[in-house]
């Protein structure tokens, strides 16, 4: 399953299930992301033609990032660029959320394993504005 958070026609975030499934290639992403995210499931044999990738240079404006929930559960809060809260959603083992616009922030409702891919370098406080969270009050859990 997928769910796509969005707001205004602004896409926020894209989430993968852990039970998706879909024979061949699939992208989520559309050609001007600047994070692509696709799934691949090919049968035993399959090749993959061995390929290189060409220097591109490419411009990033907005750091887009990835992560894999390799264990347990975790609250993502979506907020607007504004910092105005959105919504929230639950990720659970599986899943995979690509983070594409506005802001977030995450809690850890079980231990928790999380892989995160990101564009480069990292700039350190640079790369973001810190601000206050939702107050657990006012949380809207929305999963499809």
């Amino acid at each position: 399953m997928i769910e796509i958070v969005k707001k205004e026609e602004i896409i926020y975030s894209i989430i993968v299930r852990s039970n998706f499934n879909k024979e061949g290639i699939h992208f989520f992403t559309s050609n001007d992301f600047s994070q692509q995210l696709g799934y691949m499931k090919r049968e035993t044999g399959y090749v993959i033609q061995p390929h290189r990738h060409n220097l591109v240079e490419r411009k990033v404006s907005l750091t887009q990032e990835v992560l894999f929930i390799k264990s347990g559960k975790v609250r993502v809060d979506f907020y607007n660029d504004d910092q105005d809260y959105l919504s929230s959603r639950i990720l659970y083992e599986g899943d995979v959320i690509l983070l594409a616009a506005g802001g977030h922030g995450f809690e850890i409702l079980e231990e928790s394993e999380i892989i995160e891919v990101k564009q480069g370098p990292y700039n350190g406080e640079e790369d973001k504005v810190r601000f206050q969270q939702v107050k657990q009050d006012e949380i809207t859990i929305s999963n499809v």
